[in-house]
C-alpha cells in the first residue's frame, strides 16, 4: 500500500471569499485543527480552529489573510517527510498539493502514523538499541557494518537527538547476537544509552564492582 492511498478529499477548502462562520461551522461538526483555503483554484493557507473561535463570524476569511499558516505537502512527499511536517505544524490534517499548486486533498495524522505503524521498523520483531558518539565521528555505513559483520539486520534508524556536538541514534534491530552487536560498538567507541536484559557487559561491571567492593572490606 502507497502512502498516497491515504489521500482523503471529503472536505474541500473553503473560498477566502466566504465568511468566517462558514469556517466556524466547519470546526463544530469534526475534529480537525485545521481547514484549508484556496483563492480561486490556488490553496492559499489553512486557518486554525483555535484562532478561529475568536474571529467575527460576520467578516470574511479574507478580512484573516495574516493568520493563514502555509503547510502543505506534494502527492510525491513520502510519508517521513509528510510526517515531519505533521510534526512541525501542530496540525492533524496536512493538505496535499500538485505541481500547479492545486489541492488533491488532505492526510490524516492518525492515518500517516498507521502506515508508520505497519513499516518494518515498527512491526518486526527486534530491539531498538539506542547509541551516542560525537557528531563529527559516527557514521552510518559504520553502523551498518557493525550490525550486520555480527549477523544482525537493521530494519531502521535515526538520528534522536542531537546536544552538545553529541548525535544519539536509534536503530531497530533485528534479534540476532545481540550481545556481541553491544559489544562491538563499545569497541568502536560508541556508549550504548539504552538498557538490554542482553546487555552481559553491564552485568560483568556490576559483578566485578560487587567484588572490589567486597575485598576492599576485608
Amino acid at each position: 500500500m502507497s502512502i498516497t492511498d491515504f489521500i482523503i478529499n471529503d472536505i474541500k477548502p473553503v473560498a477566502e471569499t466566504a465568511s468566517i462562520g462558514e469556517v466556524q461551522t466547519i470546526f463544530s461538526q469534526t475534529t480537525h485543527s485545521h481547514v484549508p483555503i484556496h483563492r480561486g483554484s490556488v490553496y492559499v493557507g489553512c486557518l486554525a480552529e483555535n484562532d478561529t473561535h475568536c474571529y467575527d463570524s460576520n467578516c470574511k476569511i479574507s478580512d484573516y489573510t495574516h493568520a493563514y499558516e502555509h503547510f502543505f505537502v506534494r502527492y510525491e512527499t513520502n510519508w517521513l517527510d509528510i510526517l515531519e511536517t505533521f510534526a512541525q505544524n501542530s496540525a492533524n490534517i496536512m493538505p496535499v498539493l500538485d505541481e500547479n499548486n492545486s489541492y488533491i486533498g488532505y492526510y490524516e495524522l492518525a492515518d500517516v502514523m498507521n502506515f508508520f505503524n505497519n513499516t518494518p521498523f515498527i512491526s518486526e520483531p527486534g530491539s531498538v538499541v539506542i547509541i551516542e558518539k560525537g557528531i563529527q565521528d559516527y557514521s552510518f555505513s559504520e553502523i551498518s557494518q557493525i550490525v550486520e559483520s555480527n549477523d544482525g539486520k537493521i530494519w531502521g534508524g535515526f538520528i534522536s537527538k542531537i546536544e552538545n556536538d553529541v548525535a544519539q541514534i536509534s536503530i531497530k534491530i533485528g534479534r540476532s547476537n545481540f550481545n556481541d552487536i553491544l559489544a562491538a560498538f563499545r569497541r568502536y567507541s560508541y556508549n550504548v544509552i539504552s538498557s538490554h536484559q542482553e546487555d552481559t557487559f553491564i552485568k560483568d561491571l556490576r559483578e566485578r564492582s560487587q567484588y572490589l567492593e567486597k575485598y576492599l572490606n576485608i
